[in-house]
């Protein structure tokens, strides 16, 4: 391994297995190093199962036209290419579940061999080596059934999986766990009873940063979502208060569909080009929080400037901390945001 070598000290955040270009953190590489030996303060991963962002997935099926061979190979070749799992179009990944093979003795994580974890982290700065050709994979879903190994740095961070649910369901939790986090921050944050509109409001972060608003306060709760079928389902599930239909994409369209501009707004979409909707929502001296990685910096920025749209604007970092506890407690204790995870994981049994 590249510097950091059992018994070597590499660095914490990792700079020791970028490959190419040195000098940039693992995150902006077009390279790393996925040697197994591990340096003492990292973890070494055996991946069970990878669970691609919702941009990343929707991006290769695009690009495949849903050829689930295709999209397989594809993953498998970035993954070979780059030592991580890093979409070169979306610039995102995921996350993945395992069990510890090894820990460094210098390692600050606190896991042990043995512990069945979720990495926290993008697989964007993860270095992975797949080593089963993804064989068990369909290619059909998000969650992608894996073998191989993944390290883990000082610097990153897991969580040791719940033994009371099943695996693809605390995967998909842990995904997203840092939207609700933050939208429950942002909302407890403002005085009175704030009013919130979430965009993809029937999707995992959506769900649940729906769920996390009303524990934070919230007055008035939009869901807002583009088609009959999930506009049924969030009506089914009772976690807005309102649910109106629009391609967030149009933004006459979702501002005319939320009505009275919103005090926060949520961005859970995972398609581009979502950014001025979600401005137009929202009140002067409102807050959006776009959580999709395909947000463009960019259009938010100027198209709030050429909307004189006095909004703060956050771009959520997948974490804060106790969001993982924070997200798989929402799905415990709420049953319809359980019900609408269940529905996009599958069977909700142990696995």
């Amino acid at each position: 391994m590249n510097d950091g070598g059992q018994g070597r000290t590499g660095s914490a955040v990792g700079l020791h297995r970028v490959l190419e270009p040195r000098g940039v953190l693992p995150q902006a590489a077009l390279r790393l190093d996925p040697d197994p030996r591990i340096g003492p303060d990292e973890v070494r991963i055996a991946v069970e199962r990878l669970n691609l962002d919702a941009a990343s997935y929707r991006q290769l099926r695009t690009a495949h036209d849903g050829d689930p061979d295709a999209i397989r190979a594809d993953v498998l070749r970035i993954v070979a290419e780059r030592g991580k799992m890093h979409n070169p179009v979306t610039g995102s990944g995921g996350m993945l579940v395992g069990v510890v093979e090894e820990a460094g003795p210098q390692s600050p994580l606190g896991l042990k061999p043995g512990d069945r974890v979720a990495t926290l982290v993008s697989l964007t700065l993860t270095p992975l080596a797949i080593t089963d050709g993804l064989a068990r994979w369909d290619g059909r879903t998000e969650q992608v059934p894996a073998e191989g190994h993944a390290i883990l740095f000082a610097r990153s961070i897991a969580a040791v999986l719940p033994a009371d649910l099943p695996v693809p369901l605390a995967l998909a939790v842990m995904d997203v766990c840092g939207a609700p986090a933050l939208t429950r921050r942002v909302v407890g944050s403002r005085a009175g009873s704030p009013s919130v509109a979430v965009l993809g409001a029937a999707g995992k972060s959506g769900s649940l940063s729906l769920a996390a608003a009303r524990r934070a306060g919230a007055s008035r709760l939009v869901g807002l979502v583009p088609t009959a079928e999930e506009e049924e389902r969030l009506v089914a599930a009772g976690l807005a208060d309102t649910v109106v239909r629009a391609d967030a994409r149009d933004p006459v369209a979702v501002a005319a569909a939320i009505g009275e501009p919103v005090d926060v707004t949520v961005v859970c979409v995972d398609v581009p080009g979502c950014e001025h909707g979600a401005i137009l929502a929202t009140a002067p001296g409102g807050t959006v929080v776009f959580f999709s990685m395909a947000t463009s910096f960019p259009a938010a920025a100027l198209g709030a400037e050429g909307l004189a749209a006095d909004v703060t604007m956050l771009i959520g970092n997948g974490y804060v901390p106790g969001h993982a506890e924070a997200a798989l407690d929402l799905v415990r204790s709420e049953p319809a945001v359980r019900a609408l995870f269940t529905s996009r994981t599958g069977d909700d049994s142990a696995q």
